[in-house]
Formats: structure tokens, sequence, C-alpha cells
């Protein structure tokens, strides 16, 4: 499962405690208003990953995404609009950030079976945990019950372009990076070349790309971590490296700390009571 380094965010959530600055978020919230909720979510969204199960991490990355920028508060769903500049067309997120069209449809459901109930930031919280379950990955109850912000933040796989520096050029000195693996790096420059393949598309988890499990810590202590800021958690600092270390001994353990990891992400910052609104549309305020 890929589509961007959440391992690592989710890590250093753990790890710094996942602060949140948010109101109460609770998993029933739904229970009466709109029962069918977290049911119609997992059913839209099983059929999109069937399709493509590279879906999954891109879903789990938008929920990422929308978090870590001021809040889970579907930011990132806007498009642009009048005075709203569109988070997703922001340099970082263009053409990486996708499974906008899944969330699109999972919403299209929600208004027919309980209009503006549900809201987008709740969709994606719930998309984060079902992808992660239908990927091999732990479960847990989502706290629910976020609103949708009124404009816009300002502000996996990996491409070709967040690596290249790696392979070719790490310290400005026209050298490499030796701290990755030289037999990996000579099979990621047949594909990431000094110039051009900008876009080509890369695995960050090499052994098992469309699964949920610990490979992704096992292939940093094999010095096989695709970005630098994934092989970074073994060097950085003794508390990180122990961390990488006890993840890619015991999967058990990774799980029920993502798990906790993600509950606590979920929890930052969310607009809840009269403070935001419930988006007829996810791609635009309502009017």
């Amino acid at each position: 499962m890929t589509e961007n380094a959440y391992y690592s965010p989710c890590l250093r959530s753990f790890y710094n405690g996942g602060k949140s600055t948010g109101g109460y978020l609770y998993p029933q919230f739904y229970d009466h208003s709109c029962p069918k909720a977290q049911q119609i979510v997992k059913s839209i969204l099983a059929k999109a990953v069937a399709k493509e199960a590279r879906m999954a991490a891109s879903l789990l990355r938008l929920h990422f995404h929308d978090c870590f920028v001021k809040g889970c508060d579907a930011s990132l769903l806007l498009d642009s609009s009048g005075s709203i500049i569109s988070e997703k067309r922001s340099n970082p997120n263009r053409s990486s950030a996708r499974g906008f069209e899944v969330i699109d449809d999972i919403k299209g459901a929600l208004e027919k079976e309980c209009p503006q109930i549900v809201s987008c930031a709740d969709i994606l919280a719930l998309a984060a945990r079902d992808s992660t379950v239908l990927t091999g990955g732990p479960s847990w109850e989502v706290p629910l019950g976020r609103k949708d912000s009124r404009g816009s933040h300002t502000i996996g796989n990996a491409r070709c372009t967040s690596f290249r520096q790696r392979l070719y050029n790490q310290s400005g000195n026209g050298q490499p990076d030796y701290t990755l693996d030289q037999s990996y790096a000579a099979q990621l420059r047949t594909r990431c070349p000094r110039s051009g393949g900008d876009q080509n598309l890369f695995f960050l988890d090499f052994v098992s790309p469309t699964k949920f499990d610990n490979s992704y810590f096992k292939n940093i202590l094999a010095s096989k971590g695709l970005l630098n800021s994934d092989q970074v958690l073994l060097t950085k600092s003794e508390a990180s490296m122990d961390l990488v270390k006890k993840y890619a001994e015991n999967n058990k353990l990774f799980f029920e700390q993502f798990a906790k990891s993600m509950i606590k992400i979920g929890n930052i910052s969310p607009l809840t009571g009269p403070r935001g609104e419930v988006r007829k549309n996810c791609r635009r305020i309502n009017t």
C-alpha cells in the first residue's frame, strides 16, 4: 500500500503525542441521524479499491493532507471558485492528491440517504479507516461529528522528482546518498534519470505495495527507504530509531499504535457544533 509516506507522519504524530485542539467527537454521532452512513462509505469504497488497489492509499493520504494543514475540515476537497484558491491545486498536491471522484460518489449516496447530515470531513476520516482495513490493516472506531470549512486553507507512490537528489546529488556535491542501498539505488536510476521522467511513479514499499503491513519499516532498516524523510526516521534520534525497529519486528504493535495515531490525527482542530457547515457538495461551500 503506497501513495506517499503516510507511515512517517503517523509515526511522528504518535511519537509527538498527537495533540488535539478540537472539540468533542464520538463514533456514534450518526447513529440516529444517518444510521447507514458508515455502511454506505464502506460499500462504495470497497468497489473503488477493488477496481484500483492504489486508491486505498490515495484516500488515506487525502485524510492526512486535510488534517495536517490547519485541521480536519475537508478544505482539501474544495475546488477553486471566486475568492477560494484550491488547496488541491497547490504545488505539493498537484498531480499527486487524488481520489476526489470516490469522495464525490460517497457524498452523492449519502445525500440521497440523509441530505446534508454527514460532513465531507467525516467522510474522509471514515474512508481512511476503511482503506486501511480493506488492504489488510487494523480497524478502529472513528470519532465523528466534524463540520466542513467554509474556505480553503492557503498555504502512496512517490514521483521521481521527490527523491532524484538522493540518486545523483544528495549534498550538492554531485554524489549520491550512500545511506541508500546501492543495488536499490541502481534499480531506481533505471526509471529516474538525471533529467526527464519527473512524474514516473515508484512504490514506497516495494515489498508489499498493495498490502498494509510493516514492510515499510523493514525496508528502512535495510537502507531501502525511498524518500530521505523515510530514512531519517532511523538516523534522526534514538527515539525514532527505536520505534522503527519495534515496528519492523512487531506487526501487531505497529497495527495497534497506527490505529491510536489515526484517532489522534483525526482530532486535529476539527470544526464542531456551530462552527463550519455540512456541505451538500464536497467541492464547494454552500450558498
